[in-house]
């Protein structure tokens, strides 16, 4: 199930912002019997890098990794933790 949950993941942020690099980490093992994570979503952490980030706070670079989730934040993702970068922050 969380490899479907990944690659969806992995999909929507390809398309949405086409990126240099993207790591995905599913951690929901480490969340097993979490009060929140008790409806069976997951725990993930993303490290993106796009050009879609230059000149963009980390707010809104945020903001932008949420809307390209989607219902996914509904419905298969507990929590997100996000690492947004542009190319010229490495």
């Amino acid at each position: 199930m969380n490899q479907d949950r990944t690659a969806a993941i992995r999909e929507r942020l390809d398309a949405a912002f086409a990126p240099e690099s993207l790591e995905i980490v599913d951690d929901s093992r480490r969340h097993a019997g979490h009060v929140g994570a008790a409806d069976g979503r997951g725990h993930f952490k993303v490290r993106i890098v796009s050009k879609r980030f230059t000149a963009l706070g980390r707010v809104e670079r945020h903001r932008l990794v949420y809307e390209a989730l989607g219902t996914l934040m509904q419905t298969d993702i507990h929590a997100l933790q996000v690492t947004a970068l542009s190319p010229d922050q490495l």
